[in-house]
């Protein structure tokens, strides 16, 4: 038996568990960038916010986006299991995933602005920015759950 079709789920699995860390630091990032960008760039506040989210962003983020990615690339290219031109939810998906990897590369470059005292965003941009991946998130499952094309 092929190796990826003898252990689909525990692939899945391990794709489903990174997918969790990466979104859960997706969601929780930007909430400390409100916290840092109201507490001003010297206050004792900033410099705790600014361990926090470089620990985040290095400790867990990065790590689950790459193996969110070697997952699903695993998953979406075992022969058979995912009928590319007939199942177009996939490339929705994957669009979607391109977006987030995007997003995760804003936020460490908002990380790195805050950090050095260069922030040039407001604490309501960051709420506002706070919503995309939650909403990106919902409309993942929707399709990978409903495949609606």
């Amino acid at each position: 038996m092929n190796f990826s079709l003898e252990y689909w789920v525990w692939i899945k699995s391990a794709h489903v568990i990174a997918v969790i860390a990466w979104l859960a630091g997706l969601l929780y990032l930007p909430r400390l960038f409100v916290y840092h960008a109201e507490a001003g760039p010297d206050s004792p506040t900033a410099k705790t916010l600014e361990v926090m989210e470089r620990r985040l962003l290095r400790g867990i983020m990065n790590p689950a986006m790459i193996a969110t990615w070697a997952f699903g690339l695993w998953l979406a290219f075992t022969p058979g299991m995912i009928l590319w031109s007939v199942e177009f939810w996939i490339h929705a998906k994957l669009l979607l995933v391109v977006i987030l990897t995007v997003y995760h590369h804003l936020c460490a470059r908002w990380r790195k602005a805050l950090e050095a005292g260069t922030n040039r965003h407001s604490p309501r941009f960051y709420r506002i920015a706070n919503e995309v991946p939650a909403i990106i998130m919902a409309v993942i499952v929707i399709l990978v759950i409903v495949k609606p094309f």
